[in-house]
């Protein structure tokens, strides 16, 4: 597996990449995660065979914290998304986002016209105003979501949230990315909805690329009776793909199922 960093206005964008060839496929993190979260993908048969390229976003995992906290927002994580995508010739990619990262990939979405598809999961798209009642189901872990400290207990307990009700095998990584990511990160997210992103259901309802969501029958965070109600006229196979025994995080508890979705979607995007 490759490492790297590419130099952002935000400062150093750290990247891994697996060593598969072919059309590459971007994976874009959630909040306060990092690369890492992709591990189960990265270092998979199929990242052996397709090129995975994962990325840090700024104020999380192993990238720089943003001196200019407007980056912290998705207009401003989307820039650092189209940066890196033309940067490291990436633009033609599948993009992959997990939850804050499929907020992103919605976001910057209509400025990546050569995107061969794109992929969101734990992700509910949002019209504005958002419908957060509606998108989202009630849990506790919530209130940590822009929350700009969390302690270790704060940390477990949030991501416990990600993973089906009594899973046993969290991995230690997931709680040391919580605390690793800047604060502000979080503090800034919320704070810059209501100053504006794009309307997440109008982006999915007008994609011209194929759009693959997934979603962990045991989600704990995000209402799946939401996402299916969205009209989303390029959606594969016509239907949200449900993976069995998976929460918030289907990538990590059920990696083989999630990566044979991503394969076959992969496949059919050329």
């Amino acid at each position: 597996m490759k490492t790297g960093a590419f130099q952002s206005v935000a400062g150093a964008i750290a990247f891994q990449e697996s060593a598969g060839s072919g059309r590459p496929i971007v994976l874009v993190h959630g909040n306060s995660a990092s690369s890492r979260a992709y591990l189960r993908q990265l270092a998979s048969p199929l990242g052996a065979r397709r090129r995975l390229v994962a990325f840090d976003l700024p104020g999380h995992g192993r990238s720089a914290d943003a001196a200019d906290l407007s980056i912290y927002s998705l207009p401003g994580y989307a820039g650092i998304l189209r940066a890196f995508a033309k940067a490291q010739r990436l633009e033609d990619a599948i993009f992959v986002g997990w939850s804050l990262g499929g907020h992103i990939v919605l976001e910057a979405a209509p400025d990546l016209p050569k995107a061969a598809g794109f992929a969101i999961f734990g992700t509910p798209p949002l019209a504005v105003p958002p419908a957060m009642e509606q998108a989202f189901l009630p849990h506790p872990a919530m209130a940590s979501t822009f929350s700009p400290g969390m302690t270790q207990a704060q940390a477990e307990a949030y991501v416990a949230a990600f993973f089906k009700p009594g899973y046993s095998d969290i991995p230690p990584s997931f709680v040391e990315d919580v605390l690793r990511t800047d604060g502000r990160a979080r503090a800034e997210l919320g704070a810059s909805i209501p100053k504006g992103y794009r309307d997440e259901v109008a982006v999915v309802g007008r994609l011209r690329q194929p759009l693959v969501v997934l979603h962990g029958v045991d989600e704990q965070l995000v209402n799946g009776a939401y996402i299916a109600a969205q009209s989303m006229p390029t959606l594969w196979r016509g239907a949200v793909q449900k993976i069995a025994d998976a929460g918030h995080a289907p990538h990590w508890e059920q990696a083989d199922a999630f990566n044979a979705l991503i394969d076959a979607f992969a496949e059919e995007c050329g």
